[in-house]
């Protein structure tokens, strides 16, 4: 985040190139099947490149209610609000939460955003995943596959790329950010049955927030009055805090990221022991 930037325009930056490395590693057929990035453009959605799909219903119908659901007035988030006002984000849809096309598509689009001058150059920024299945999901059915997810996107890209230096790759540390591309992120679940009125969306959905933002926004002083005004804010909208929040540093951000109030015990729920230790 850190000081104003002018803001390209997202024709702009579908012609950026990718940066600290020779093209994109995840170029096979089923990532480029599966390809969907988009920016946006004066309330509407272009293509990155041209492997993204520009017909989709889906996609346009997705857009829009995430649209309607961060810019009305009482939503809480304000740096969401600020990465939709400005249009500094990226959007894309994909088949299923945790499953090897979404995957595909996805890895191949988060790379590229994590690269691209939207992320790196501007105040607010954010890479928004939404699935179109399962259509409807209850809280720990979703924690289990947006870790499914998490994990299928790591191993697919830990043979390219070192875990980000600046956060831990150990989800019980408190210095833990998710990293992909040697980028860490900050992530945020939605789905239809969330507890929390912010995150609840009528797709499942997987926000990348980069980490860095927030170092700057400390840096500069700014995160204490924004987190402020968002803790009054979700008063407002939901009657409480969320329970789950908690300064980096302090506790493993690996708890907030599906949005459930979970116990002092939790642990990701993967079948094996998720990233590095």
């Amino acid at each position: 985040m850190g000081a104003a930037h002018k803001l390209p325009t997202s024709l702009d930056l579908i012609s950026v190139p990718i940066y600290a490395m020779k093209g994109n590693p995840f170029d096979d057929r089923l990532a480029m099947e599966q390809s969907s990035l988009h920016l946006a453009d004066h309330g509407q959605l272009k293509p990155f490149d041209t492997a993204a799909e520009t017909n989709d219903p889906f996609l346009v119908e997705a857009h829009a209610a995430f649209r309607d659901l961060v810019l009305r007035p009482g939503f809480s988030c304000v740096g969401a609000k600020a990465a939709f006002n400005d249009e500094t984000y990226a959007f894309g849809a994909y088949p299923r939460l945790g499953s090897a096309e979404s995957t595909a598509g996805l890895c191949r689009d988060l790379c590229h955003f994590s690269q691209t001058k939207l992320m790196t150059d501007n105040e607010y920024a954010t890479f928004i995943a939404v699935f179109r299945e399962p259509r409807t999901i209850d809280p720990i059915g979703f924690e289990q596959l947006l870790w499914r997810q998490l994990e299928g996107l790591h191993e697919a890209e830990a043979k390219h790329f070192s875990w980000d230096t600046s956060v831990s790759p150990d989800p019980k540390d408190a210095r833990f950010s998710f990293s992909f591309a040697g980028r860490a992120f900050y992530v945020i679940g939605m789905h239809d049955q969330s507890s929390r009125r912010a995150r609840t969306y009528p797709w499942p959905a997987l926000v990348f927030n980069p980490h860095k933002q927030f170092e700057r926004l400390r840096t500069d002083g700014k995160w204490r009055r924004m987190q402020r005004t968002i803790r009054a804010r979700e008063m407002v909208l939901q009657g409480s805090v969320n329970p789950m929040l908690n300064d980096f540093g302090k506790r493993s951000e690996a708890r907030q990221y599906s949005g459930r109030a979970v116990p002092e015990d939790w642990t990701p729920p993967v079948s094996k022991c998720p990233f590095g230790h």
